[in-house]
């Protein structure tokens, strides 16, 4: 195993709590942070109160490699994420001279006005560089090891595609999946044996209720996609052995 970089999440947003909101930030960014070779490690969701971001966002930049935040850089009264990560680093929030030009060439084009609150996107921590948004006019921000970005997911990818290949980060994790008609309790030893066999792999198992049968995906993750291939044919084999017909790719 080669270096593993890390990364956590804060989810930022009184909307997600009360449920108004479905997140679906999560998903996007894990798959993301898998391919550039970085594993997300925590997801946090935290309300739109200022202390409470900035602790949250303290204690996961200390903890991992990176921290990616989500939500609150609008232009309203209730966006508060860069004001809280400046308070967080204890730095002031200024006007990015290159984040006003963006946002003038984008309400020019679609023949809006800037109007003071939509300046509001231009405030960065002092410091801070700006992550390229193909999307809409403003931009997401990158301070330190934390990555500023917008709560609408296809605003968000776009901001995942401006950083691609921009991130250290060590090896892809490769997932291989194989579903069988199988309580987990019945084939547990074998999960355990599995596992001592092939060193190097972790093992998921994930249970569902389908056609009034039980039954679960298990999922071997490693590094080395030879090693994958060879711990998940030699998982079907055994699922077979044990009288539960295995299914590749997962049912």
């Amino acid at each position: 195993m080669g270096r593993i970089y890390t990364a956590a999440l804060c989810i930022i947003g009184d909307e997600i709590l009360s449920g108004r909101t479905q997140d679906k930030n999560v998903a996007q960014i894990a798959l993301w942070l898998n391919v550039q070779g970085i594993r997300l490690m925590e997801v946090r969701v935290v309300p739109d109160i200022q202390d409470k971001i900035v602790k949250a966002v303290n204690e996961l930049r200390a903890a991992y490699d990176y921290l990616f935040t989500t939500g609150g850089i609008g232009p309203t009264h209730d966006d508060i994420t860069v004001d809280a990560i400046a308070a967080a680093l204890d730095v002031p929030v200024v006007e990015h001279p290159e984040a006003r030009a963006m946002l003038e060439r984008y309400y020019a084009k679609i023949g809006g006005e800037l109007t003071q609150a939509r300046l509001r996107m231009a405030r960065v921590p002092q410091g801070a560089d700006l992550i390229r948004n193909p999307v809409s006019g403003a931009p997401g921000i990158h301070v330190e090891n934390i990555y500023i970005m917008a709560g609408i997911p296809h605003i968000t990818a776009g901001m995942m595609e401006g950083l691609t290949g921009t991130l250290e980060g060590g090896n892809p994790v490769i997932s291989k999946t194989v579903g069988a008609y199988a309580p987990e309790s019945e084939i547990s030893e074998l999960l355990k044996d599995l596992i001592k066999r092939f060193d190097g792999i972790a093992v998921g198992s994930y249970p569902f209720f389908k056609e009034g049968k039980v039954g679960s995906n298990f999922v071997v993750r490693a590094e080395d996609e030879v090693l994958a291939n060879a711990a998940i044919e030699a998982l079907g084999a055994a699922l077979d052995e044990a009288g539960f017909p295995s299914v590749p790719g997962g049912i």
